[in-house]
């Protein structure tokens, strides 16, 4: 059992890394029940290491509430460090893994269209440089692949929760969408400040499946059906309509915000808990050649992630320019 040494800090207990464990086990559970079914111990324990855990940082990391168990801000800020650790020590364990044994074969990996052209394709390419006896399948089908039947072995996809029948899987961040315009447009149209402005505006609509469900049914509750002018059968094509300039589209922002050629017109909406998760199942997460990739595009999509804001502010900032100039 590794411990944290403490001799320089006499009034701390030591730090028991084990319980980062049930730190993020509660963390991404919501409660000390969810934590201890995933980590197949009691809820005595969970609660009992979280107890530890805190008393040995000096910090309250959760807030107790009769609906379970709430990250606190300093929880919030140490959460980060704490997944640091863990893929530390999942890619330690995939180094000791694949040490000296065959990494060759294929690895299956299911997602949307517009995440696989826009997200993975560069990605895939350094994988294949850094590992170029590993071969990736990628799926793009609109219908879900089921991991446990074996239908693919990663999927990157949106979802409420990654639980149930065996799946496993690292949360990247939440899923927003929102509308977007290219530059162009934006320039000869300007840019809707609120849902009513977009009664002036040219809406591209479609994406497929539950996305078109869930998108045309906000536009008819805002009135804004009859604004469809153009209707793509997939998210991608979304994509391809607003950078032609056509119009404006829902689109993911962790697709759309690294577009430098798009503007953000309205805020996404927060009244949803779907997020973005790399997903594999227990039968193939140990797998060297399964661990290698999700390892490996849970770094760069975290990365990714991670250069958003400051990109999404550089654009703001550049608008403001282009107004003022």
């Amino acid at each position: 059992m590794l411990r944290y040494d403490s001799a320089n800090m006499p009034n701390r207990p030591p730090l028991d890394w084990n319980d980062l464990r049930y730190f993020l086990g509660v963390a991404r559970g919501g409660s000390t029940l969810a934590a201890s079914r995933s980590l197949r111990v009691s809820q005595t324990t969970v609660a009992r290491r979280i107890a530890a855990l805190e008393e040995a940082v000096k910090l309250t990391l959760f807030d107790r509430r009769q609906a379970g168990y709430a990250l606190t801000p300093e929880g919030a800020e140490l959460l980060v460090h704490a997944e640091a650790v863990e893929a530390a020590a999942q890619r330690f364990d995939s180094a000791a893994l694949a040490s000296g044994r065959d990494l060759s074969g294929n690895v299956r990996v299911t997602t949307e269209e517009i995440f696989a052209v826009t997200l993975l394709a560069p990605m895939l390419r350094e994988l294949h440089d850094l590992h170029p006896q590993i071969r990736i399948e990628l799926d793009t089908a609109q219908a879900i692949r089921d991991l446990g039947a074996g239908e693919a072995d990663i999927a990157i996809r949106s979802t409420v929760q990654a639980d149930g029948n065996g799946l496993v899987g690292r949360r990247l961040c939440r899923d927003d969408w929102t509308l977007y315009c290219s530059r162009d447009y934006a320039a000869r149209n300007g840019v809707p400040e609120s849902p009513d402005d977009l009664r002036n505006h040219a809406i591209i609509g479609g994406g497929g499946g539950n996305l078109w469900r869930h998108y045309q049914a906000w536009l008819r509750s805002l009135g804004l059906e009859d604004q469809v002018a153009m209707h793509h059968a997939s998210s991608t094509g979304l994509l391809s309509g607003a950078r032609s300039g056509f119009g404006i589209a829902v689109l993911p922002c962790i697709v759309a915000d690294a577009e430098p050629d798009l503007v953000r017109c309205l805020p996404p909406r927060k009244d949803h808990d779907r997020s973005f998760w790399l997903l594999t199942h227990e039968r193939v997460r140990n797998a060297p050649r399964v661990r290698t990739v999700i390892d490996f595009l849970y770094e760069r999509l975290r990365r990714h992630v991670a250069s958003l804001p400051e990109r999404l502010e550089q654009a703001d900032q550049d608008r403001r320019q282009q107004r003022q100039a």
